[in-house]
């Protein structure tokens, strides 16, 4: 029996040490605690682990432009509106007269712009709502008024001469081009900036201030023939003066048509004229027989035909020419009423012509007997009426008198002293 119980005796403690070394011994695939270790591996944590939460939306940003309490805002200032964190759900602008003003908003719809310009001195409110991807809104006003000029001026797009351009006119190969204001402007260069001139084919081409209310622009050499002329005057909401605005845009579009060039001068007394280059015509002449008279309160009025390249003005039919037109009376000794003209074709402000003058034909090619015009004959004056464009070009040579700027003499002037007459040159 006591042999018998030393046998049971031994086989109790080898189970209790395979339990305590199973109980030391690390689970497959888990770290093993050192010695130094004061927690058993398989005693679990006292802390419950932390829950899986969703970031936080980032919050929406709505941004309006103008700010809220803006005033004296361009009526052509970019009406902006912009979202962050979210898409636009619907942008409103009205004026203080509940109109809405059109705007396009983004294909992202992210972003939003006005597509009308405002009007001047106007009350706006602008009011946009965003949305994020969870639904969370957010809406914002800005409340704003645009600038009330104190005066407003028109500009007028014409020829040099101060006609109206024609779109369906062609015109010559010179044609300066007028931008006429009706109020003074004070400041130019800011006037300047406003206007814009596009060629097809491009051309070089500058503005010069003749006044106050008088801008023109020339290309550097004459046109192209079949050139395509864009004029734009871009003024509305831009301060030209002080309290001084553009009342409203303006623009035209016309063509050049083929080159006729005419070219006389004194010592023979032949218009010869060019075609595309090609000499098609040749005209005597009897032009200003010079000197000078006395006109209206002791002018001194000049007899001679002005030397330098003349712009056609236009052309006129049935004309009755008076010396007092240019401030000689008719009844001095060189005066003259009601001479019937049956046509003409006007190459400068004061009155040159290129005209009618049957009582002169003996004189034409030899000697000058006008005062100051360009005398041919009837069959001569006739195809040149048919044959002439506004800005066509007659330049005259080997005469004293020179013809000014201001006379329809755009191309007296060299490049470069026409552009020192831009305000931004």
């Amino acid at each position: 029996m006591a042999r018998a119980r030393r046998v049971w005796g031994a086989v109790t403690v080898g189970v209790s040490l395979t339990l305590v070394l199973a109980a030391c011994s690390p689970k497959e695939g888990s770290r093993g605690v050192s010695a130094g270790d004061s927690t058993s591996a398989s005693v679990p944590s006292s802390e419950p682990p932390s829950p899986t939460t969703t970031p936080p939306n980032p919050p929406i940003k709505l941004s309006l432009n103008p700010a809220g309490g803006a005033n004296g805002v361009s009526p052509v200032a970019p009406i902006t509106v912009a979202v962050g964190g979210g898409t636009l759900q619907s942008v409103l602008l009205t004026n203080d007269e509940g109109k809405t003003v059109a705007g396009a908003l983004a294909a992202d719809k992210a972003s939003w712009k006005a597509g009308e310009v405002l009007g001047y001195g106007k009350s706006y409110t602008l009011t946009a709502k965003a949305a994020d991807a969870h639904g969370v809104q957010v809406t914002k006003t800005s409340t704003f008024s645009t600038v009330s000029p104190d005066n407003v001026t028109m500009p007028y797009i014409n020829t040099a001469a101060g006609f109206s351009i024609n779109p369906s006119q062609k015109y010559g190969v010179g044609q300066a081009i007028l931008v006429h204001f009706d109020e003074s402007i004070t400041d130019k260069a800011a006037a300047e900036k406003a206007l814009k001139v596009t060629t097809v084919p491009p051309q070089v081409g500058g503005w010069n201030w003749f006044s106050d209310t008088d801008v023109h622009w020339r290309p550097q050499t004459y046109f192209k023939a079949g050139t395509k002329v864009t004029v734009i005057a871009k003024v509305y909401g831009v301060e030209v003066g002080p309290g001084l605005y553009g009342e409203s845009d303006a623009s035209v579009s016309f063509r050049i048509g083929d080159s006729h060039i005419s070219r006389v001068n004194d010592s023979n007394k032949i218009i010869n004229v060019y075609d595309s280059g090609k000499l098609v015509r040749q005209m005597p002449t009897s032009m200003g027989k010079g000197g000078y008279v006395e006109g209206v309160n002791g002018t001194k009025i000049s007899l001679w035909t002005n030397s330098g390249p003349h712009m056609v003005i236009n052309k006129q039919q049935k004309i009755k020419m008076s010396s007092a037109s240019f401030g000689l009376p008719a009844t001095s000794p060189d005066g003259y009423s009601n001479i019937f003209v049956r046509e003409g074709v006007r190459v400068s402000t004061d009155g040159e012509f290129v005209h009618w003058a049957p009582w002169s034909v003996d004189q034409q090619g030899k000697v000058d007997v006008s005062h100051g015009c360009l005398n041919v004959s009837p069959d001569n004056s006739l195809w040149f009426y048919n044959f002439s464009l506004p800005g066509d070009i007659v330049d005259v040579e080997g005469t004293p008198q020179k013809l000014q700027i201001w006379n329809s003499g755009d191309w007296t002037a060299s490049w470069a002293t026409w552009l020192a007459g831009s305000a931004l040159h």
